[in-house]
């Protein structure tokens, strides 16, 4: 395959507080108006619809610039439709369910998120998958994409996420990156006694606290407990008797208690952390990995890592980071569009392609973190490297209800309305009932 020359990638210039929202959410949503399909079953096509999510403007998408990119090399046009993340999941399975979805759509790993590609393959949405597309599947990710030995969706590349850390805004304030809980709790004064947040929060929109908890469980459950998802969905663990997820909300009442988050951190919105850790106001925020080099594009000489969050005193640091995107095709378009979707997908594949594809993304090759992995990810690597990381826990869990249900959880503990235990209980609840 040719490599995709910088010129036809260009670099990334949407909005980083939708984009942090969409990488959990899934920033993909709707389709094309036309009946899905392009050609004949047995006529070659030359055009096929692609959706996916943006809520800046279909130029700055890197799935934009991926569609841009094989049609100038091949000369297929894609017909491409970007929209908010707002609603995705309703919008793909109302579009599913009428027939008229797109060709190839952008969906979520595993099954607990709206867009997610597992309950989209048993309800028969999805088309089963080539080989190349089985081969880019990271080891121990095979349940996120698989039904019977069949794949369903390929994953583009894979996203770290941990505490973005600001390299700058920590020497202005002369606070190193904590590692354990005592430094991390002695971090927030000191920051505070530096006129800065040690964290900016958006604590008004549930899934950056969510993130924020499952961010701080990689240490606290699923370094001593990889398959603790495994175990729940066995009947064997539950959420409410964990002394990890128990510890992992403690630890966010500890933060509350010790100033930790920014003023006003309960009613901000995601603009708070585009300012807070953009402006250098605040040392570090929870979004995924891609956003912390969206953020640089758009600050002159900002310096932004993404480091484990300290683990508990005597624990061992822990990472999470798994395929946050994936691409499908559309179970109901003709045998011809079927295969020009997934030559599309083979390009995707090509490591050259891919190689490009994640530079624009911000994320690290779906084959792992090499020579070209971004700077951004330098204080990860290790954990990288050695398989110290557990996929976004969410991608596991059986309904949106689950995450839903912890993300605004998280959100009462932080104000006063709500406790550990009954946080955790609703968090079951949604688990058996959703």
């Amino acid at each position: 395959m040719t490599q995709l020359g910088h010129r036809r990638f260009r670099r990334l210039g949407s909005v980083v507080a939708v984009s942090a929202m969409g990488a959990l959410t899934l920033a993909a949503c709707g389709g094309g108006d036309d009946d899905s399909g392009s050609g004949g079953s047995g006529d070659a096509v030359d055009s096929f619809t692609f959706t996916f999510g943006n809520a800046s403007g279909a130029t700055d998408s890197p799935f934009q610039q991926l569609a841009d990119a094989y049609s100038e090399e091949t000369g297929i046009e894609i017909e491409t439709k970007a929209l908010p993340p707002d609603n995705y999941g309703l919008t793909l399975r109302t579009q599913l369910q009428g027939g008229n979805a797109p060709d190839v759509m952008v969906v979520s790993p595993g099954g607990g998120q709206d867009a997610a590609v597992l309950p989209l393959a048993e309800a028969g949405f999805v088309e089963p998958l080539d080989q190349t597309s089985e081969d880019l599947i990271p080891e121990g990710s095979e349940g996120l994409f698989t039904i019977d030995d069949k794949v369903y969706a390929q994953p583009t590349d894979i996203t770290p996420v941990g505490m973005t850390w600001n390299v700058g805004a920590a020497e202005e304030a002369g606070v190193d990156a904590p590692t354990d809980q005592s430094s991390l709790l002695e971090a927030c004064k000191a920051s505070a006694d530096a006129g800065k947040s040690f964290i900016v929060l958006a604590g008004a929109v549930p899934p950056n606290p969510g993130l924020m908890a499952m961010s701080i469980s990689a240490t606290r459950v699923y370094a001593d407990e990889p398959d603790w998802n495994a175990q729940r969905a066995d009947g064997d663990v539950t959420f409410a008797d964990s002394e990890g997820w128990q510890d992992t909300l403690q630890t966010i009442v500890d933060m509350n208690e010790a100033g930790c988050f920014q003023e006003g951190f309960a009613g901000a919105g995601f603009d708070a952390i585009t300012q807070g850790i953009g402006g250098g106001t605040s040392l570090a925020t929870f979004v995924p990995g891609g956003a912390a080099t969206e953020i640089m594009a758009h600050v002159p000489n900002l310096e932004l890592q993404v480091q484990s969050f300290p683990p508990a005193d005597g624990g061992t640091p822990y990472l999470l980071a798994s395929p946050n995107y994936a691409l499908a095709i559309n179970a109901k378009a003709d045998d011809a569009t079927k295969k020009a979707a997934q030559d599309f997908l083979d390009w995707a594949a090509d490591p050259e392609n891919s190689a490009e594809y994640t530079k624009v993304s911000g994320g690290v090759s779906i084959s792992g973190p090499g020579e070209d992995l971004s700077p951004v990810y330098e204080p990860v690597r290790d954990l990288l490297e050695s398989g110290d990381f557990a996929p976004l826990p969410n991608l596991e869990w059986p309904n949106p209800s689950v995450y839903d249900s912890l993300a605004t959880g998280i959100q009462g503990l932080l104000t006063g309305q709500g406790d550990i235990q009954s946080v955790l209980e609703s968090v079951d609840k949604a688990w058996d009932n959703g």
